[in-house]
Parts: structure tokens; sequence; C-alpha cells
């Protein structure tokens, strides 16, 4: 028995590969993909071996672990590198740009203000005013070390603007 009747086993496979490529494009998930590499793979040996119902199952599902399994090894070995790798870590962005201090730092803590937010400063102990540089962070407290008179901070504190 047919089990995709008088549309034809190949050109079933091949619209549901292309179905699940165009599925994967509105929900990105980079596993449906996969599963189109391996639908259009058995349509297009189906075309061909014209294999009943039973092998063509059996070939997708051998077919999708290969691709799924091969695609999972590609690209441990080759990460995709961001052009951006502190986007989505807030904190580590903050290290290395200048604050002003706003509530003396007194007993290792105080407030100190980075572009329009105010934050909790930690460090050695610094007067109103005095400009800080963010050494590092843990949650929404920031450790900070004093700048020096005569030295320029290594950013500036900013609202997203750029430099000329």
């Amino acid at each position: 028995m047919d089990f995709f009747g008088d549309l034809g086993a190949a050109w079933a496979w091949l619209a549901a590969g292309l179905t699940l490529a165009a599925l994967e494009l509105a929900v990105p998930g980079v596993y449906l993909i996969w599963l189109a590499v391996a639908a259009i793979a058995t349509g297009a040996l189906t075309f061909v071996l014209d294999w009943g119902t039973t092998y063509q199952v059996i070939n997708f599902v051998f077919l999708a672990l290969i691709a799924a399994y091969s695609a999972k090894r590609f690209l441990r070995d080759r990460p995709i590198e961001s052009s951006n790798p502190m986007l989505n870590n807030r904190g580590g962005s903050l290290i290395g740009q200048s604050a002003v201090v706003v509530q003396a730092i007194e007993g290792g803590e105080g407030r100190v203000k980075l572009g329009d937010s105010e934050w909790i400063g930690r460090g050695a102990d610094c007067a109103v005013g005095t400009r800080v540089v963010i050494t590092a962070t843990k949650g929404p407290i920031l450790t900070v070390e004093a700048v020096a008179a005569n030295a320029a901070p290594a950013l500036e504190t900013g609202g997203g603007g750029t430099a000329a």
C-alpha cells in the first residue's frame, strides 16, 4: 500500500523538506533545517530508487540523525564568533568605563553615576565628584578604582554617543 497515494512519494518528501526549511526561517531553532535536508535527500533518493514507504521512513530517520549529529559536531569544532562578544553580558561590557562618584564611597561602599544611571559602587574611599573606572561587576554592584588626576579615563561616560 502506498502511504502517499497518487501524490507521489518523492514529491511529498520534497514538499515536506521545503515546508520544514520555511518553518526554520519563520521559527529559527537550528533543528528543523536538518530535518529539511533529510526530507529533501529522501525525496531525491525516492525519485531514483522507487522505495516503499518503510524504506523511505527508515532512510529519513537515519539521514535526519546523521545530519543533526554532523551539524552538532561541525558547530562544536567551529563555533560562530560574535562581532560583539559582550552583547549579552551587560556587566562585562561596563568594565573599563569611567563613572563619577555621586554618593561618597565610605567604608568601601557608595554610589556612582554611569551614563544616566546610578549604581552601587565598591572600592577605596572616594569623595563626591571623583572620577572612577569600573574594574569588575557583580550583579548591580560595580567595583571601582579612582582615576589619577592627570590620567585620562579609558572610556568616556556616555549615553551611547560616538566620538568624532
